[in-house]
């Protein structure tokens, strides 16, 4: 067994080093599957890589892990028999049919082998594959496969581009370029126990790959960083550490304040984002990127264990920092959601000499030319609406100073919260199953209204309960009930419908729910929820409150005097943001 190999517990290693190793296959491991489209893609990567211009070369093609255990003299393989199995088949033919001669012979290495512990036959048919309609074996038939796509591939390419091909494919570890794995070695931790298959399972039945998360914790845990009389001791440091991290990240309100919902990458290991913002992966980057860019550092010798931990330490508690101090939270948080890069605030934080009272008026600057817009000029439809009343609910809480009240990040990005007409717009009459809907909205509403007379409450129950028993709804009779009761709350058309001033923030669900609601139905619905706990958006429970209105008289309707006031309300709000009304600056 190669000496270079167990001496890593986890590396990336050339397939060149994988020659002569003999790979040992589980019984829980189901037998090869690999479609001709999937050998045909590995094919057409491996090719593209060989051929890349001088100006664009990589350093290497790097295949997904290869996870390992030592048992005896063989490799346990635990996951990437795929993989390795689909090279074996690359390898075999073109062993066969351009060397014309065994590896041994021409790289003075044999191919490695492949041993099956429930499916013996399966090593001696990879020696002498046969026309897959010559088997009726469904392992057999699928290697078979596999090397007629392979077969299939190479038809089309001349003896040079196919010694080309090979010499990247089986380049040696001093090469410029090679086709690389990522070895991980698990013997450590699978002695006396069955890890290999729990690993084995959550990567293959729970189809979770390995992250780079885990990959970059196995990297930094590893014995040889450390001096030997001190290595289990740090490697305890380290792996409390990353969990106490990880925890932090975990927390809802914490994760939701720097890192965008929509932003495509989901983090089942947290810590992974912050690995990713350090090594700067752009979206689009091959899955195991970043911990390519850590296993760099530790080849070639950049930085030592103690220096690149620290600065992972350091990048997150400037993030814990900014958690901790209110003000930061939010106005970092507000600016996350509206997209600004985590990286450029941190490093404008970091900048030589600057206060945090600096940094805050700086964010405050990158905040004035997200909402730089004229109110009155936004209407429904305008993503500026959302950001305006998100910047609003924030600065409400802000201002509230003795209360250690904060903006839940959290829950504005998981329920998805959008826009809402304060007054239903009536020229969108409810249609199909939302009248029914809506008709048991207000029947709900006027059995508990109080209303000026109990005959005005009487009537419109009877009508309501009339249509709601009809075997199918008469369209005349609805429109007419809908339009009696709109009438009754004076909610006719008004131009001003679609104006922020008529515009509030709410929960996708209750959204939904509300879409066409009168302003009376809605208004009790929000104090109900409010009541039994249920969040709604301080500026939101504010508008239905009439808060902002000079005149609260008749709380059952929403007037344009109510839109104008609480528009008033957001200018003054948010004068600390927005350029001078009536009249944006060139």
């Amino acid at each position: 067994m190669n000496d270079v190999l167990v001496q890593e517990k986890l590396c990336l290693k050339n397939i060149y080093e994988l020659l002569g190793e003999h790979f040992y296959i589980p019984a829980y491991q189901r037998g090869y599957r690999w479609s001709e489209i999937q050998v045909k893609e590995l094919l057409d990567d491996i090719w593209e890589f060989s051929q890349q211009t001088s100006s664009e070369k990589s350093a290497f093609y790097c295949l997904q892990p290869i996870v390992v255990v030592k048992r005896d003299h063989h490799w346990e393989l635990v996951d990437g028999q795929q993989r390795l199995t689909t090279l074996y088949i690359i390898l075999h033919y073109l062993e066969k049919e351009h060397l014309r001669r065994e590896l041994q012979e021409a790289y003075k290495k044999p191919l490695y082998t492949l041993e099956y512990e429930t499916r013996s036959e399966s090593a001696s048919f990879l020696k002498n594959i046969r026309p897959a309609e010559e088997t009726n074996n469904i392992d057999f038939f699928h290697i078979a496969r596999a090397y007629e796509a392979v077969s299939e591939w190479f038809d089309g390419r001349d003896f040079n581009e196919n010694n080309a091909f090979l010499s990247v494919l089986l380049a040696k570890p001093e090469t410029a370029q090679s086709v690389k794995v990522i070895w991980y070695d698990l013997t450590d931790e699978c002695v006396g126990n069955d890890y290999a298959v729990d690993v084995f399972s959550r990567i293959n039945i729970g189809k979770i790959p390995l992250t780079n998360a885990e990959l970059v914790r196995a990297l930094f845990l590893q014995r040889h960083h450390f001096d030997a009389d001190q290595a289990q001791l740090k490697q305890i440091q380290i792996a409390s550490e990353w969990d106490s991290i990880e925890k932090q990240l975990q927390a809802p309100d914490f994760w939701y304040f720097i890192h965008r919902s929509d932003s495509g990458e989901r983090y089942e290991t947290r810590i992974e984002f912050i690995f990713d913002l350090m090594k700067g992966k752009k979206v689009g980057a091959e899955n195991y990127f970043t911990f390519h860019k850590f296993n760099a550092d530790f080849n070639e010798g950049s930085a030592d264990i103690g220096t690149l931990w620290k600065g992972i330490k350091d990048y997150f508690l400037t993030f814990d920092e900014w958690y901790r101090d209110r003000e930061l939270f939010h106005l970092i948080g507000f600016l996350v959601e509206c997209g600004e890069d985590v990286v450029t605030l941190k490093k404008a934080s970091d900048q030589p000499g600057t206060s945090k009272t600096a940094f805050k008026n700086y964010l405050k600057d990158r905040i004035r030319e997200r909402v730089r817009c004229e109110l009155t000029e936004l209407n429904y439809g305008d993503p500026l609406i959302k950001r305006v009343l998100l910047l609003f609910n924030i600065q409400t809480l802000l201002a509230t100073k003795e209360a250690d009240i904060r903006f839940p990040f959290d829950r504005y990005k998981r329920e998805n919260w959008d826009i809402e007409h304060i007054r239903s717009q009536t020229d969108t009459v409810p249609i199909g199953s939302s009248r029914i809907a809506w008709l048991e909205d207000m029947l709900g509403y006027f059995q508990h209204a109080k209303l000026p007379t109990d005959t005005d409450r009487q009537k419109f129950v009877e009508d309501i309960e009339r249509l709601l028993k009809q075997t199918k709804l008469d369209e005349d009779d609805f429109e007419g009930l809908y339009g009696e009761i709109c009438n009754h709350f004076g909610h006719d058309d008004v131009g001003w419908a679609d104006s922020l001033g008529n515009l509030a923030l709410l929960d996708a669900n209750t959204n939904r729910s509300y879409k066409n609601a009168l302003y009376p139905v809605k208004r009790t619905r929000i104090i109900e929820n409010d009541m039994r706990g249920i969040f709604v958006p301080i500026c939101t429970k504010n508008v239905f409150l009439k808060f902002y209105s000079r005149s609260s008289s008749d709380l059952l309707y929403w007037q344009e005097s109510d839109a104008n006031d609480y528009l008033a309300a957001i200018e003054e709000s948010l004068s600390e943001y927005l350029p001078k009304q009536g009249g944006l600056d060139a």
